[in-house]
Formats: C-alpha cells, structure tokens, sequence
C-alpha cells in the first residue's frame, strides 16, 4: 500500500537538530524514506546525533542559522551532497526568560536573532533554492516543488509570561509564514507553521518543574506533555506531499491547550 508520506529520494533540512523535537523529526523523516540534513550550533550534540544515523542520507551542518550567510552555506553542502533540497524545518530556538519590566535589550535580541531572523534567513535561503530549482522546469502537481514549516508555540497566539521575546518572535513567525506562501505559491513551494503547547524537551524543564507542573497540566485538556515523537508527526506531513495542497496555515499541536474554530 503507497504510503503518501513517503519522502524516498527528497531532501530535508532541520535546524535545531540535535536534540528534542529536532532529533526526532530527523529521525522520523529518515523512517520516511528522505534524506535529512542536521543544523545544530553545538558540536557534541551534533557529532552525538549524526553518527547514530545512516551516514549515506544525513548531512551535519555545524553553525548558528542566525548569522548572515550560513542558510546560503548550507543549501550548498545539501545540494553537493544530495542533489537538491525539498523540505526545510525551522526548529531552531531558544529562551532567555524575564519578566517584561526586567528584560534587557541582550535577552530581548537573542532570542529575536534566533527565533525570527534565523528563520527568514534559512527561509530565504531555502525559497532561493527552490524557486530556481521550479524554473528548471516546474514539478507537477502544483504544490510539490517543497513544504517549508516554521515552529511557532502556543505563546505567540496567547503571550506567555516572563516571555514577551519568546511570544514576539513566534507570533512574528505567522506573518512571515502566510508571506512566505503567497509570494511562492506560483512556485509549487508550501509554507505553514505549526506551534506546540508542552513538549518533553530541555526547553520546557522549568514550566514542567515541580512548582509550575500543576498549573501548565491544568491547561492541557488531554492531561499530560506531549513526547517529542507525537508532535513530529504533523510536521513531517507537512513537509510532505501528502499535504499537497496545504499552505499558509498556522496550526497546533497543543493537546487542547489551544484550540480554535
């Protein structure tokens, strides 16, 4: 029976890899058939998880995707490699929580530097990619050309407090997504974004420590933390052409904590 998630013979770029969410949406994209290249900025994590894969279908790419021509460097090292790039997860983030009042302009701008302009950056680099790659001649349906997602969270559609860098950026990420799908739409290039409640990640160890648990549990109709596995799926089909006919659209993966009409 065809799978219509099998992404045999296309190419996939995940930043934040090493860890979390990023490992196992590697992990699934390489059960799916596609070849997956990793971006982390530490080295022990990246070398750690790279060599527990399949050497002939990932691709480590060390560097921080908020620097100015790293996204451009690394569809490089994809396509030298592989051929060229289908997909591209925006993963990659971080926090440096604070309340609003108390927040310098250095935890502000980190985590803008990571959250958003690292994201319009591999965006960039990936779209440039993928629009050429479509002039060559245009893949057929209209829509499989290549499914970009961007990680948002339920912090940017609610605010989160001691967070007002982390909601900004990830609010921000709905503009640049539903931008990112019209411009390229004519292109067979799909954008959409998916933001998580609370998942099982180093990230997330304060909100789940004992003095916040039975609050952040009591906003999770389901009751429970989502795993790193159960959140991957949706994005994996995202990316996919499965999801041919998917873009512009800002889902979540909360287990109710947010829930919209």
């Amino acid at each position: 029976m065809h799978n219509p998630m099998d992404m045999t013979g296309r190419t996939v770029i995940v930043t934040g890899a090493g860890q979390g969410v990023g490992k196992a949406l590697s992990e699934l994209f390489l059960d799916l058939g596609a070849n997956v290249v990793l971006v982390e900025r530490n080295p022990e994590t990246l070398a750690s998880t790279v060599a527990a894969m399949p050497q002939d279908r990932v691709l480590g790419v060390l560097g921080n995707v908020a620097e100015e021509g790293f996204g451009e460097d690394c569809v490089k090292q994809a396509v030298a490699k592989f051929g060229a790039v289908h997909g591209l997860v925006n993963n990659a983030g971080i926090t440096r929580p604070a309340m609003f009042l108390k927040m310098t302009m250095q935890q502000w701008q980190a985590v803008i530097d990571v959250n958003l302009t690292g994201c319009y950056l591999m965006m960039q680099a990936v779209g440039r990619h993928m629009v050429e790659r479509s002039k060559d001649g245009m893949p057929q349906p209209a829509g499989t050309t290549g499914g970009i997602v961007n990680i948002s969270s339920t912090a940017g559609k609610r605010g989160s407090i001691g967070q007002v860098n982390y909601s900004s950026a990830k609010a921000a990420l709905f503009g640049m997504t539903m931008t990112g799908a019209k411009e390229w739409a004519r292109y067979g290039i799909r954008v959409n974004s998916v933001g998580f409640g609370t998942v099982v990640t180093p990230m997330t160890e304060t909100i789940r420590s004992e003095k916040f648990a039975a609050g952040t549990l009591g906003r999770i109709p389901l009751g429970r933390y989502a795993e790193p596995r159960e959140v991957a799926n949706l994005v994996c089909f995202l990316v996919s052409n499965a999801a041919v006919y998917i873009t512009g659209e800002n889902m979540t993966v909360s287990g109710g904590s947010h829930m919209q009409p």
